[in-house]
């Protein structure tokens, strides 16, 4: 049974040491018991209110070791308290926003804890899309003056994936691109789509190997620039996107972090449901253990692999 707090009154009460929040952790980490980060054995006993060790290598961790709490130097607390403030508000917090809210003392500290949840906010192993998926790109960047959509210059492309539900939208996955060659575009949406299902997009040339790939591939439109809008989910996914950008983060994110900003985009949309804010909450602490721990200095050379912690269940 998914346990998580449903207020802030809630969240303050039950986690208010570091010890609750450690036994938090330990649930979520590992649901049906400890398993030795070092070997994977099965088996171990606590050896200190932080450290277990293991009962076949005698391997020594900790909840947070291996994870993007691993070596904070903040109470767990505090981070709770991100957290919920990250996932509590429906359009998110800019990192000055969570600096003055919590008292960090630098906006360097802010900023990661922000990149680190951000990383979270990818759920390892996640199914791709499936069914029957619009495609298509947009462009994001600051204002800029010249030509608008494809051929814009100074802007990012962000290649669009979503779900049909009905007449609505379902999940969306979304993509930085670095151009709009047929061979770029099929790999990005091989990664966010699943092989076999229909695929929409315009007439643009580069889907055009989209069939080769495995997909039922649909050209909704030949001529992208004239017509009725015949792509809406996309178009409508994209304009949020941006009024998102526009009103958290200004209207500009810097292209080399733009990926983190749409990994948080996309975990918000795809729960947007949600009756509980604190299940998001919930779902990103699930995540947060299961990351692997990633410095400042990573963060800043945009290292992006995200791998599981090993053995984290």
């Amino acid at each position: 049974m998914e346990d998580y707090p449903r207020t802030l009154a809630e969240l303050e009460a039950r986690f208010c040491d570091e010890a609750r929040c450690r036994d938090y952790l330990v649930t979520l980490r590992w649901p049906e018991g400890f398993i030795c980060p070092a070997c994977g054995h099965k088996a171990g006993w606590k050896v200190t209110a932080v450290r277990y060790e293991c009962a076949a290598c005698h391997h020594q961790a900790s909840v947070t070791a291996g994870t993007i709490f691993e070596r904070t130097r903040k109470p767990l607390v505090t981070w709770f308290r991100a957290i919920w403030l990250v996932t509590s508000q429906k359009n998110g917090a800019s990192a000055k926003g969570v600096q003055r809210v919590l008292g960090l003392g630098s906006y360097e500290t802010a900023w990661t804890w922000l990149h680190k949840l951000r990383r979270a906010m990818v759920r390892p192993g996640r199914d791709k899309l499936s069914g029957a998926v619009d495609v298509d790109e947009t462009y994001v960047g600051g204002e800029r003056p010249g030509k608008h959509g494809r051929g814009a210059e100074g802007k990012t492309v962000v290649l669009v994936a979503a779900q049909h539900d009905g007449t609505g939208i379902g999940r969306v996955r979304l993509c930085r691109i670095s151009d709009l060659n047929g061979s770029t575009m099929g790999t990005a949406v091989q990664t966010m789509v699943a092989a076999g299902s229909v695929v929409r997009t315009d007439g643009l040339k580069s889907y055009s190997g989209l069939k080769v790939l495995g997909f039922i591939h649909q050209v909704v439109r030949h001529d992208a620039a004239v017509g009725k809008n015949l792509l809406p989910r996309c178009h409508r996914v994209a304009s949020l996107l941006k009024r998102w950008l526009l009103g958290t983060h200004q209207g500009y994110v810097s292209p080399e972090h733009l990926d983190y900003y749409l990994d948080e985009y996309t975990f918000r949309f795809n729960r947007r449901t949600s009756q509980h804010r604190g299940k998001l909450f919930y779902r990103l602490l699930q995540n947060a253990v299961r990351i692997e721990a990633v410095t400042f200095d990573q963060l800043k050379k945009n290292v992006r692999g995200i791998r599981l912690a090993k053995h984290y269940m």
